[in-house]
């Protein structure tokens, strides 16, 4: 997408060749003679940055930019004089303008002005966006598995205080699928000393492997066949701030070398370029598979895994909790109440039962979206036993056990053991013919990724039936 400039110049020849030249480059450029008309064109055509003359033959350059900012606060205003005393700068950068430029211009050192300009706002952007987001649920519970956690977290961001240079360590946090590791690692985040600055998180899985390392490193205008303009990767967005990667353990090991490069050297280097940039960047990850397992299977690199886990936090699973899983959905409950406009009290004490006895494999993901759907559901005071049993989303405890979906206890060791090649190899054949040997559909029912089930595949020589030989 280009990006749109708009020219507020009354020199015409001058306003010309800034449109034809920076046209070439792929922006899309309009031109207003004076300042009534320019800041019409503010209005109409929503330009990402304003080229402003200081002197136009109707207004103050000054005064036009003030009311620019009105009309649209976040544009980027570069002012153009041919009166470049230091004094007129400083008035300039004080009324908003992002930078000034002497005339006569030099269009190259324009485009670069502009590139730069343009690139902080693509940070800037990405930035209000996540620092929109609230800093996060708060870490919720009173069980000894809660207080401990929030008493690690009150730990780390102490010493990070005391830290005199440098980001800290790399936070890894493991657990279950939805038992809250984007909320510690908000909670690291938010209760630091880079609480102010930006929290950027990317979820691992979720980017196709060949987009990844464009998206965390960046590129160059030419790079690749899309890249018709330079962008900023994430860790660029991130200096002095925190890199969340969710879903680490998805990540392609042709890509982990990179990665570790820039938590060892603390530089990075956008695709395309040859020269690297130093980065302020506090890395925490997160992953609900077994790093130490992948790095047997030769999936995962050692010294990433090493360089990662320097910091270990574990996120409990709801099961664990007690007597919490009552007091959470009590907290969204009430949440949900406000959203709903509804009165409901609470549960009924046979309603709590039930909530304690299930199993919750989805975790605290699954007890709030659960208790949304019970609220939205609902047109009683409180919520009873029966309206938990005629939900559809509710499973007992019993009955997630016998379908073996969550919980530890469901599975018995025989007595006389059991040989775990044997048994991964069943599940993981019985998935695939489940699925009609689909590898993504068989991988989401496992639990694994893609890369991780092909690897399975090779190694038990599990293959499809010819009909089916298509993956």
């Amino acid at each position: 997408m280009s990006h749109g400039i708009l020219v507020i110049e009354d020199e015409p020849t001058l306003a010309k060749n800034i449109k034809r030249y920076l046209e070439g480059y792929q922006y899309d450029v309009r031109i207003a003679a004076n300042g009534a008309s320019g800041l019409r064109e503010v209005e109409a055509f929503k330009p990402d940055l304003v080229l402003l003359d200081l002197q136009l033959p109707d207004a103050d350059g000054i005064d036009i930019l003030g009311k620019i900012k009105k009309i649209d606060a976040p544009v980027i205003v570069i002012i153009m004089t041919a009166h470049g005393q230091i004094q007129t700068a400083v008035d300039v950068m004080k009324a908003g303008a992002y930078d000034f430029l002497s005339k006569p211009l030099v269009l190259k050192e324009l485009r670069v002005l502009l590139d730069a300009a343009i690139g902080q706002s693509r940070i800037q952007g990405a930035l209000s966006y996540y620092q929109e987001k609230e800093a996060g649920e708060t870490l919720l519970g009173e069980s000894k598995e809660m207080l401990n956690l929030r008493k690690q977290i009150d730990n780390l961001n102490r010493s990070e205080q005391l830290l005199t240079e440098g980001a800290p360590p790399a936070v890894l946090i493991t657990g279950e699928t939805g038992t809250g590791k984007e909320l510690i690692a908000r909670a690291l985040h938010y209760g630091g000393p880079r609480r102010k600055m930006p929290f950027i998180e990317v979820n691992c899985s979720s980017i196709p492997e060949q987009l990844l390392e464009a998206e965390l490193f960046g590129y160059e205008r030419g790079a690749f066949t899309d890249a018709k303009e330079k962008k900023c990767g994430l860790f660029e967005a991130a200096d002095q701030g925190t890199l969340f990667l969710d879903e680490i353990g998805d990540i392609h090991i042709s890509l982990q070398a990179k990665l570790l490069k820039a938590l060892e050297e603390k530089v990075i280097r956008r695709l395309g370029s040859l020269r690297e940039k130093k980065v302020d960047v506090r890395i925490i990850a997160a992953t609900n598979q077994s790093l130490e397992t992948l790095v047997r299977d030769g999936r995962f690199r050692s010294d990433l895994y090493f360089r990662l886990n320097m910091i270990h936090i574990k996120s409990p699973p709801l099961r664990t909790l007690g007597r919490d899983i009552l007091f959470l959905a009590d907290h969204f409950l009430a949440k949900q109440c406000k959203r709903y406009r509804k009165k409901i009290k609470g549960f009924t004490p046979e309603a709590e039962k039930l909530l304690l006895s299930h199993a919750w494999p989805g975790n605290v993901r699954e007890l709030r979206n659960f208790i949304e759907q019970l609220v939205f559901l609902s047109e009683r005071e409180s919520i009873r036993a029966e309206d938990i049993r005629l939900n559809p989303g509710f499973l007992k405890r019993q009955e997630i056990d016998k379908k073996g979906a969550g919980g530890a206890g469901q599975f018995h060791l025989p007595a006389e053991g059991i040989a775990m090649e044997v048994v991964e190899r069943h599940f993981v054949l019985q998935a695939l013919e489940r699925t009609n040997w689909n590898v993504s559909n068989a991988a989401k029912l496992l639990g694994f990724s893609r890369d991780t089930l092909r690897y399975r595949m090779e190694k038990y020589n599990l293959v499809p039936p010819p009909k089916t030989r298509k993956l």
